[in-house]
């Protein structure tokens, strides 16, 4: 039984107590050994960080941990939990967005040599409360981008966390070397999951195939290519190749700019990651009538020209 279940059997009893004052010798029993092995198993646990970690190494030092402590903790732990728990690192990860560094007079050439986690610091180890609300948390969380809007919300169960401006396809066909086909560049609609993280990738051009390890940024100047991960999407039972990832170009967002992908700002990019785990559900739609945030409806400007076909 796990301590989910347990928890929510405890509470149960608990509540009868409160509206009946009765209990079993059972449940007594029950809830006493509950809650001494809750007590037990939230005892604190902290990890100290002995050598500063970059992010050149981050990912590693991360899986590190997973494996040093899954046998130690009653739930499964993992990246995801771990850095929920300690949510400091989510907002160490987005200032090192190169336009965030920018505007406080930093240029980072190499975004790899950043640091995440400065020797000395401490790490939270979620006890099994806090891993039994966030796996719940991750349950609840879906991902909802509307194309002609250009927009990407997650949300917890019907509760809206947080809004991003993205990119979508170009609304074209190409031929593109790396699908050796003429590709209908527009970003594709239908419900599907987060099935893939790529955590290091490699960049390449689809257009002419060619690798590449630099990026001109908006303000013309030239950088490495950052370490961000991407997610792979799965719509409508298909991998297409339909990826949501971080562009070093933020002037483009809010256009049908892409080869197809979901492009958002380099800060947003680790946020949506830690926010969802392999298995998160995501909706694409295209969804021409919506509402302003002050409630008032508004028709989008038609992208793809989807109303004059219909």
């Amino acid at each position: 039984m796990s301590n989910c279940l347990k928890l929510m059997i405890i509470l149960g009893l608990l509540l009868r107590v409160a509206l009946l004052g009765t209990i079993s010798k059972d449940g007594f029993v029950m809830a006493y050994d509950f809650l001494e092995t809750v007590r037990k198993q939230n005892s604190s646990k902290q990890i100290y960080i002995k050598d500063t970690v970059r992010i050149r190494g981050y990912f590693s030092f991360m899986d590190s941990l997973v494996a040093t402590y899954d046998d130690l903790t009653e739930y499964p732990i993992s990246e995801h939990l771990l850095v929920r728990a300690n949510p400091w690192i989510i907002d160490t990860l987005a200032n090192t967005d190169y336009y965030r560094m920018s505007a406080r007079d930093s240029f980072v050439y190499d975004q790899k040599q950043l640091i995440v986690l400065p020797k000395g610091n401490v790490l939270k180890v979620p006890d099994s409360l806090m891993a039994c609300n966030l796996l719940q948390n991750f349950e609840n969380t879906s991902i909802d981008v509307n194309i002609p809007e250009f927009k990407l919300r997650i949300y917890q169960d019907s509760e809206l966390l947080y809004t991003f401006p993205i990119r979508v396809g170009q609304n074209r066909k190409r031929y593109l070397v790396m699908g050796d086909r003429r590709t209908d560049l527009r970003t594709k609609r239908g419900k599907g999951v987060i099935i893939k993280h790529v955590r290091d990738p490699d960049f390449y051009n689809p257009v002419d195939g060619k690798r590449f390890y630099l990026t001109k940024r908006d303000d013309e100047k030239t950088t490495l290519m950052p370490q961000i991960p991407w997610l792979e999407t799965e719509i409508n039972g298909n991998r297409n190749g339909q990826m949501i990832h971080p562009t070093t170009n933020p002037e483009t967002l809010g256009k049908a700019y892409s080869n197809g992908c979901i492009g958002v700002k380099e800060a947003d990019a680790w946020i949506i990651y830690y926010h969802a785990p392999i298995g998160t559900p995501i909706t694409i739609r295209y969804d021409l009538k919506v509402k302003d945030e002050n409630g008032n409806k508004k028709v989008l400007r038609d992208i793809y020209d989807y109303e004059q076909f219909r």
